[in-house]
């Protein structure tokens, strides 16, 4: 157990976040250095790698701790990853789920963080964990084990008194970090921070502290909620799929014999005591690495890491055994049903990721499915043989996996699309493409690196999986290379070594699954939260300096430069000077709610080609010049885009004017498309995200006539003629447009590029008005509900705003972070960690994104069907009764101020951020408002919002689940019960 916090409080409070003196660093010139940095008290090695575009730094800490640290500068904040080498594949195979479950509990603290009194809640936490021993040992005396766990509930409630509940995430939020959260997988558990730069010494003190001691406190209750995302895992066909097709795959390995979120089996019979091992066994510096990129300096971030992290004590490790799986040699065929659509997945067994072999795998994965010019891209997505295909792969550390998945067309059999997709296989076994697809894949690679490297998650995201892999950072950055000495020869040798006669074939079709089972509910006392107490850690870790900074906030007339075509079309970019890449918009005043064809036809010219060209080859030459293109229509808006490398795009630009002047009807290509818009919309009534998030909302707030439902019937669509969606494409440069740019190029550059590429009239057409649907006035008390065979229920909770007052911003902006904007708010609190009542639970006042639309208070929660009224009854009551803490008031204020000091939108997004404060009316960044008047909110501010908005306005409650499960006379004390059906809602 490491020392509190207490006992070096003043050397923290001398140090703060001072300058430091350092070193001159000296590095040699071979490709991978060592180099010495010396601070005031120490001297610290690191490795850097000749050419690394992060410009990465890796040190090892005496105790072996592994820290990756890249500079980038783009916004005062460090994206933060603390990954830890062991994932589930080392849950022992008694108690699957443990690695997971054990991630959920890093988060609830430590003997000083999570605590108001240690000395009293532990030897409360030590009667827990000896009782769950005695729980697991009474599984054949279901009499005895309901009194053991009466006991554990009763002494919980008495344990939760000493703690406080959510402090890791209050002071998360208190330093202002964005995105806390964590992952488990099979080879990893990673830690996630997004935080200000000048608040490095408050996260390192906090997260070594949990890296030092994990306390299992509100064990029961977090429970619960891993209870909760099982069930959504059995909600989930494709999760049932993917599990059936490592089963498969992975007879003898943990890859397919335990999952991640383990067996319900061992979820209800859970051991603290082995959680606890499993947590001193592998969280140890020498099997942990600290990964950062962001606008740091490497000398002073390396000394707070050392004065932190470096305390704590390594252990060896022990080794992995890795299974050995005898080769598959015949498909093995497995059958799963679900309520979603039917589909094919195939998987293929590979060596681990740091084989060559499985380097020729990326490639493979690449040939076959890149978004523009692969096998499956063309051969069956873009000739409609298949509504929708794909693969990925999955690479571990001890074998990796390469799967296809494909969706069958109306009246198709699984087993043709099957085939289908083992034909394209067959055809990179023979080398059957082209021979510039190789080097155009690697070229369009370097170009989505590059992109990538443009955000500071993707940066350390790299860093994890080096480590992860245990790959050298030189050698890391080495397989870019050795991917680029690809040959056909590799490829077909290696595709003809493992994608033999023996394969994971997993059916998946549309019914009822007679095999489905639940997690089930046990009962539990709500828990005390504790909100207005807070530990001495928290204490002293929120006192310690740190320097201010301060908010960058857009001036549209500086930061945006505005030109005009000699045609008058107005133009506004913004300079890239990071890289050779390039964004370029075509932006339309109209959409699908001004002509239903629109989408229609924005989907229909992927399938077109030119005069010049067949669609498979413009793909092809857009590929090769390492650019794409898209039309995408909203319900009032276009956006004709291209983007790609700068240097390439008058080339790619001329082949796009080309598109959308003369796109070369198609009859077959339209009829194939009809049929896969039918069998689309016949899918889409299977999946309960879209029949709850958009069918049922959109009818809520519209009624029957909406955008959601406003689309071209059977009938209409089968007798749409090819020239006349030709003729929409044609006609969209001739309407009244604006671009937008984001590159290298300059000014003159940039405008003669476009008056000589970009076609349009004389004189364009003023955009047709846009349909706006009438919004609802929600008066009545209503609860609608649609069947779903499905474990869980999930419920929405809908309230009318007012029309959008940017007056109201600031105060909704405070509102939806003290109350459901996060894991530290009211609503997650409340209803995962004192009532255990769900795994996902929030509520927002949504601000409209246009002058003259309503803004809406939605709430939501994903629970157990038998838990509803619980569940309901516990929001409904948040949302009437808001509760009062102000310490969560004050934690919400500084998350907001934080988050806005640190932000800085840049690049193309200062183009979108224009564009949305037009649609508000606006003529500067509404951020200031926000950041300068929840400085003096108070909880009076926020109370008089809630009462006249939220509290006792009547609601349209929706509710998706089984009929056979819902509680409907728990549904009917909200209002009137009404249920809807697919075609109500759907429109077809």
């Amino acid at each position: 157990m490491r020392k509190p916090l207490l006992f070096f409080v003043p050397a923290l409070a001398v140090l703060g976040l001072t300058q430091c003196q350092s070193g001159k660093t000296a590095v040699s010139a071979t490709a991978t250095t060592e180099a010495t940095v010396t601070p005031q008290q120490k001297e610290y090695k690191y490795q850097t790698v000749e050419g690394d575009p992060l410009q990465a730094r890796i040190y090892t800490l005496d105790n072996g701790l592994t820290v990756y640290l890249s500079d980038y500068k783009d916004a005062p904040r460090i994206q933060t990853y603390l990954a830890v080498r062991a994932g589930s594949k080392n849950d022992p195979a008694t108690a699957t789920g443990l690695a997971h479950y054990l991630e959920h509990m890093v988060f609830k603290g430590t003997s000083h963080l999570g605590t108001q009194n240690w000395a009293q809640e532990k030897p409360e936490l030590a009667k827990i964990e000896a009782l769950y021993e005695q729980y697991r040992a009474q599984r054949d005396n279901p009499a005895a084990r309901q009194k053991t766990y009466h006991q554990i509930d009763s002494i919980s409630g008495v344990a939760a008194k000493y703690a406080v509940a959510n402090e890791y995430d209050k002071v998360m939020g208190a330093i202002g970090s964005k995105g806390s959260n964590a992952y488990t997988s099979v080879e990893q558990t990673v830690y996630q921070e997004d935080i200000p730069s000048n608040q490095i010494e408050k996260w390192a003190a906090i997260q070594s502290e949990r890296l030092g001691e994990m306390v299992p406190r509100l064990f029961h209750t977090e429970l619960e909620a891993v209870y909760e995302e099982k069930n959504r895992g059995l909600d989930n066909d494709f999760s049932k799929e993917y599990e059936a097709l490592n089963r498969t795959l992975y007879k003898q390995h943990q890859y397919g014999t335990q999952t991640t979120i383990g067996t319900i089996e061992h979820l209800q019979n859970p051991s603290i005591t082995e959680i606890k091992a499993y947590f001193d066994k592998y969280y140890v510096p020498n099997n942990v690495a600290l990964t950062l990129s962001g606008d740091l300096d490497y000398d002073q971030t390396i000394r707070i890491i050392d004065k932190y992290f470096g305390q704590l004590k390594s252990k060896p490790v022990p080794a992995f055994t890795v299974a050995q799986e005898a080769p598959i040699t015949a498909p093995v065929v497995t059958k799963i049903v679900g309520p979603s659509a039917e589909n094919v997945m195939l998987g293929f067994r590979f060596p681990g990721t740091n084989t060559p072999d499985a380097l020729a795998l990326r490639m493979i994965d690449k040939i076959l499915t890149n978004g523009q010019a692969g096998l499956i891209d063309l051969n069956l997505n873009q000739q409609q043989k298949v509504l929708q295909a794909a693969s990925f792969t999955d690479l571990n550390n001890d074998y990796s996996s390469h799967v296809l998945y494909a969706t069958p067309r109306q009246g198709q059999k699984l087993e043709e699309v099957r085939d289908l997709l083992l034909g394209q296989l067959e055809k990179v076994k023979k080398g059957d493409f082209p021979e510039w697809l190789i080097p155009a894949i690697i070229n369009n690679e370097q170009l989505q690196r590059t992109k990538s490297y443009e955000s500071n998650e993707a940066r350390a995201g790299a860093f994890v999986a080096a480590f992860v892999a245990r790959t050298d950072w030189k050698d890391y950055l080495q397989q870019f290379e050795d991917f680029g000495k690809l040959t056909k020869a590799d490829v077909m040798r290696v595709a003809q070594q493992y994608y033999g006669p023996g394969y994971a074939l997993i059916y998946k079709r549309t019914g009822e699954d007679s095999n489905k089972v639940k997690v089930v509910k046990p009962a539990i006392t709500p828990v005390p939260v504790n909100r207005e107490v807070a530990s001495d850690f928290y204490k002293q870790v929120t006192a310690l300096p740190n320097p201010e900074l301060q908010p960058v906030f857009i001036d549209y007339k500086q930061d945006i430069k505005e030109t005009k075509l000699a045609s008058g079309i107005p133009v506004y970019y913004t300079h890239n000077e990071e890289n050779n890449l390039f964004n370029l918009y075509y932006v339309l005043d109209m959409g699908t709610n001004t002509d239903p064809r629109l989408g229609l036809a924005t989907d229909y010219l992927q399938y077109l080609g030119t005069g010049k060209y067949s669609a498979a080859e413009l793909q092809q030459e857009f590929y090769k010049l390492g650019c794409s293109f898209s039309v995408n229509s909203g319900q009032d808006r276009t956006f004709v885009s291209l983007s790609g490398l700068d240097s390439n795009m008058e080339p790619a630009l001329q082949l796009f004017e080309q598109l959308l002047h003369a796109p070369k009807p198609d009859a077959d290509a339209l009829k194939n498309m009809v049929a896969g818009v039918l069998k689309g919309r016949a899918d889409a009534k299977l999946n309960k995200g879209v029949i709850l998030q958009q069918a049922m909302v959109n009818y809520a707030k519209y009624g029957a006539q909406n955008p959601f439902t406003t689309q071209l019937s059977e009938k209409e669509l089968k007798a749409l003629k090819p020239e006349q969606l030709t003729a929409v494409i044609q006609k969209l440069p001739t309407f009244q447009h604006r671009v937008l740019y984001y590159g290298p190029k300059q000014e003159a550059s940039l405008t003669t590029t476009l008056n000589k590429l970009h076609q349009t009239p004389a004189k364009l057409t003023p955009t047709p008005a846009s349909k706006d649907f009438t919004e609802q006035p929600l008066q009545d008390k209503k609860v609608y509900w649609v069947d779903y065979n499905m474990v869980q229920a999930e419920i929405l909770f809908l309230t009318k705003g007012p029309v959008f007052d940017k007056g109201l911003v600031p105060t909704t902006s405070l509102y939806n972070e003290y109350f459901g904007g996060s894991m530290g708010s009211i609503v997650f609190q409340e209803l995962r960690e004192s009532q255990a009542l769900a795994y996902s639970a929030s509520s927002r006042f949504s601000n409209a994104d246009k002058v003259g639309r309503s803004s809406y208070n939605m709430s939501y929660i994903g629970t157990q069907a038998d838990k509803l009224p619980e569940a309901m009854a516990g929001m409904n009551t948040l949302l009437n009764d808001m509760p009062t803490a102000e310490a969560n008031l004050q934690i919400a204020k500084a998350a907001i101020r934080n988050s806005i000091a640190t932000e800085r939108i840049t690049k193309s997004d200062i183009l979108f951020s224009y564009e949305q404060a037009k649609r508000l009316g606006l003529d500067y960044d509404l951020r200031r408002d926000v950041y300068e008047q929840t400085a003096n909110m108070s909880f009076a501010d926020l109370l008089k919002f809630q009462q006249a908005r939220v509290k006792g306005q009547p609601q349209t409650i929706l509710v998706i689940g089984s009929k056979d499960r819902l509680n409907f006379k728990e549904l009917a004390k909200y209002g009137q019960v009404q249920q809807l059906t697919l075609k109500e809602i759907f429109g077809y």
